[in-house]
Parts: C-alpha cells; structure tokens; sequence
C-alpha cells in the first residue's frame, strides 16, 4: 500500500514550503509543529542536510470525530506533510490517512480517514 502522496515541483525550497502552507489552509488544515531538520541534524549532530521540514497539519473537525471514535487515535495525529530537497529538487509530500488507520481497523475511522486523505491529496496537487 502507498502510504503518501507525492509531487515533485519546479519552483525553490522556500516557495515550494509557502504553497504547501496555503494549500494546507484553505482545505481547513492549521499547523500545530513545524520541525525543521536540516536545523535540527546541524545542532544536535553536527550534521549537514538538505533543506527538510516535516508539517504536523491538522483539521479540527476531523480529528475532533477520530478522537471520539477512539480516545487513542491521537497516536496517529497530526497528519504529517513533508517538504524536502533532494540533490537540487523540491519534493511535497502528505501521507496518506488511509494507510496509517488501516492497521486500527475501524469502518468509522475508515470513512474519517478517507475525508482527511481527499482533503490532503487536494493539497498536493494545489502545490
């Protein structure tokens, strides 16, 4: 099973991580962490990186009917989006709900999961 959605872009790092921002906005996603670890590798190992952010996006009204299908669902939340450079190309990437609720095996979250994984395929093509 495919667990995200990927989309290679033509446009700089920093563009690229604005669009993603936006798109994630106006499907009603909020950002509650933003984890940058090209800075992160640097200061904690003194290592170099490319350019990588991981997005911990979130939909409220989503996440609030998960958490009262199941109170530990919140394991698997936020919903994390990727923005990433590899030798000199800009990669976005979301995961796929889909695939990180299969292992629950519960229809409702199933029918939740596959709402968040329109909405996130829809941010991905709007990058």
């Amino acid at each position: 099973m495919e667990y995200a959605f990927t989309k290679k872009v033509e446009y700089p790092f920093d563009e690229a991580l604005a669009r993603t921002k936006e798109a994630l906005k106006a499907e009603g996603f909020g950002i509650l962490t933003e984890v940058d670890v090209k800075e992160t590798m640097k200061k904690k190992l003194d290592a170099q990186y490319e350019n990588y952010i991981i997005l911990g996006a979130c939909n409220p009204p989503l996440a609030h009917a998960s958490l009262q299908v199941k109170k530990n669902i919140g394991l698997f939340l936020p919903c994390n989006v990727i923005v990433y450079e590899e030798d000199g190309t800009v990669f976005v990437e979301a995961i796929r709900p889909s695939a990180a609720m299969s292992i629950v095996e519960n229809d409702e979250l199933a029918k939740i999961a596959a709402q968040a994984e329109d909405k996130l395929k829809t941010v991905i093509d709007a990058v």
